[in-house]
């Protein structure tokens, strides 16, 4: 049984049906990748299945539990944790505010030390600005407050939306990274981003949408060789 089932999954905003119809699932231990151009549905479909905005029409199960007409904060508890694009960090708060509130569902005080310096281990830079507020980070410690805030739910499953976005080289070849290494201790992610490239590098498996809707679907080795995903994606003519 995959870890998160998705079948033909419906959702938009106002008079727009943004998602039209996906299906796909991601298997315990994978990175998944979702591809496709800006407007395509990529994050509408991540904010259906984190609850963010409720689906119009379909199923989502995560663990063997359907969750699509449940609340955010219920999925959260059961192990779905979502980046969104943009990184919606608390700016007031400081990083260790920022971090505990990703800790908000739960009341283990050893569990969550632990956990702390696991983040602190995977950004090292967060744990030298602790008390800093989150709104004076630059756009890269952002993104591991980000982050590190959503592993402190102790997901099963790591939604992340565009995490590489507005960042330098340096600093994204940091964050895919460090996806490699939330997945080998135990999580398993699925992945919207713009850098198609790493993106599909690192992806287990791989589903491309267009327009609200999947059109091809692969190993990420696969989808890397198809011209069409190459031509459109990759930028090459």
């Amino acid at each position: 049984m995959p870890l998160l089932d998705v079948r033909d999954l419906r959702a938009g905003y106002g008079a727009i049906t943004a998602v039209k119809g996906i299906t796909l699932h991601v298997d315990e231990g994978e990175i998944v990748t979702l591809i496709g151009s800006n407007g395509a549905g990529k994050s509408t479909t991540l904010r259906a299945i984190s609850g963010v905005i409720r689906p119009r029409g379909g199923q989502v199960t995560f663990a063997g539990q359907r969750i699509d007409r449940l609340q955010p904060h219920a999925i959260v508890r059961l192990g779905l944790s979502h980046v969104p694009e943009g990184r919606g960090i608390f700016h007031s708060l400081s990083v260790y505010e920022n971090l505990l509130m990703g800790a908000y569902t739960r009341n283990d005080g050893a569990g969550l030390q632990a956990d702390l310096e696991r983040v602190y281990r995977l950004f090292p830079r967060l744990k030298e600005r602790l008390r800093q507020p989150g709104g004076t980070l630059s756009g890269g410690e952002q993104q591991m407050l980000a982050i590190g805030r959503a592993l402190m739910a102790r997901p099963r499953l790591l939604l992340l939306d565009e995490p590489s976005m507005g960042l330098s080289p340096v600093l994204v070849e940091t964050i895919f990274e460090t996806i490699q290494a939330i997945r080998r201790e135990g999580a398993t992610v699925l992945l919207v981003e713009q850098n198609a490239l790493m993106a599909l590098e690192i992806a287990d498996r791989a589903y491309v949408i267009e327009s609200g809707e999947i059109t091809l679907s692969g190993t990420g080795a696969e989808l890397s060789r198809d011209d069409s995903v190459r031509r459109s994606y990759l930028g090459e003519a």
